[in-house]
């Protein structure tokens, strides 16, 4: 129940949005290739910063 009023980590963050725009690219697949080829760039640009929090020491 307290981790509803608990703030996200910056990998949490990162990570939510990292998935997000893999579900818009996804679902603009079928309409509009470019865009969804943009969008998968977008998310790809994210995985760096998420691969240096997951390896940080803690």
């Amino acid at each position: 129940m307290f981790s509803l009023f608990r703030k996200k980590t910056e990998l949490e963050r990162l990570t939510e949005q990292y998935q997000k725009l893999l579900k818009e690219s996804f679902d603009l697949s079928t309409s509009d290739r470019r865009a969804s080829d943009l969008k998968r760039a977008e998310a790809e640009e994210l995985v760096p910063r998420i691969e240096a929090l997951k390896n940080a020491p803690k």
